[in-house]
């Protein structure tokens, strides 16, 4: 490929990263749908009503477009095992009782660590090319999530509840390398499979291994269930089909067109999202250092992914 078409590459790269943004401001929205959710299930049991709405949509995606999911073979199954433990059912238990521990802010402050563990790890295990624009736009993209969550809880750091702050703090690192786990290992799937098979198998097995936990541990209440109200049960669909189900194939379809590294930065949109939407639908303040983050993250995403302009320019 010449510099010029790299340089034309790079522009026709603006739909994948309209669709980031959007898959990460539906990830945003997820805070104010599990808000709305809290207190009328137990974690784990809401975790598994969320992705067995997701398998459901996912089914049904896939019925209507006509595309009938392919049989993996014996390593695939393996690689899609994998991945729907680590992105799925080891992710949501991480977070859910992580949260037992540590508030929302000081978790979102660990969650904001994913770009530069899923860039250090495409760079020690798949040689990804990290280059200073890249290093220097997560970690601009870090200190914007930073600022966000901490000018939206200044006590974080003193956050936790009890003297087991430490283990909730640990818990939610889980989710970080879960999540690792799900975006790096998923570029041979991608390919062989694509976005769409990839994220159903992945969500129904991930599902599988939750409803399992779920009944194992005797959370699974049918009382609790038919007692949810209609926010409520909005609240799970929004979670299960536009949450997961939607969001994540366009996660992985960002993947698979721009690499792992320059899609994991669009994660920290992900605070900046969640607040403004809490300031439109739950009368949160908005304040200054907020919109300050929020300038920072959009400079980091932009120096991870920006055109190569002085090739482009030797080029001509």
């Amino acid at each position: 490929m010449t510099i010029c078409e790299q340089g034309l590459s790079k522009s026709s790269d603006l739909p994948v990263y309209l669709k980031l943004a959007a898959v990460t401001m539906v990830w945003g929205g997820t805070f104010v749908a599990g808000r709305y959710l809290a207190g009328g299930l137990s974690p784990l049991l809401a975790a598994s009503l969320r992705f067995l709405l997701a398998s459901v949509a996912l089914l049904l995606f896939v019925h209507m477009a006509r595309t009938p999911l392919v049989r993996p073979s014996p390593r695939q199954w393996l690689q899609l095992s994998l991945l729907g433990f680590f992105g799925i059912f080891f992710y949501n238990l991480c977070f859910f009782y992580g949260l037992h521990y540590i508030n929302a802010s000081r978790a979102s402050l660990i969650v904001a660590l994913n770009p530069a563990v899923i860039g250090l790890a495409s760079w020690l295990l798949f040689k990804e090319r990290l280059n200073r624009a890249k290093v220097v736009g997560i970690a601009v993209c870090m200190a914007g999530a930073s600022m966000v969550i901490f000018s939206r809880d200044p006590q974080l750091l003193a956050g936790g509840v009890g003297a087991d702050a430490w283990l909730g703090d640990l818990l939610i690192f889980g989710c970080v390398l879960g999540w690792g786990v799900y975006s790096l290992f998923s570029k041979e799937l991608n390919h062989t499979l694509g976005p769409v098979q990839t994220v159903t198998w992945s969500i129904l097995l991930g599902t599988v291994m939750l409803w399992i936990t779920c009944i194992v541990r005797g959370e699974v209440s049918v009382a609790a269930i038919a007692q949810l109200g209609v926010q409520q049960w909005l609240s799970l669909l929004y979670l299960g089909v536009l949450g997961s189900a939607l969001a994540y194939i366009g996660y992985y379809d960002g993947i698979r067109k721009i690499g792992a590294t320059r899609s994991g930065v669009f994660i920290a949109l992900n605070p900046l999202t969640a607040v403004i939407l809490g300031a439109l639908l739950l009368d949160e303040p908005l304040t200054l250092a907020m919109c300050l983050g929020g300038g920072l993250i959009l400079a980091g995403i932009y120096l991870c992914n920006k055109p190569l302009a002085r090739a482009w320019k030797k080029g001509i």
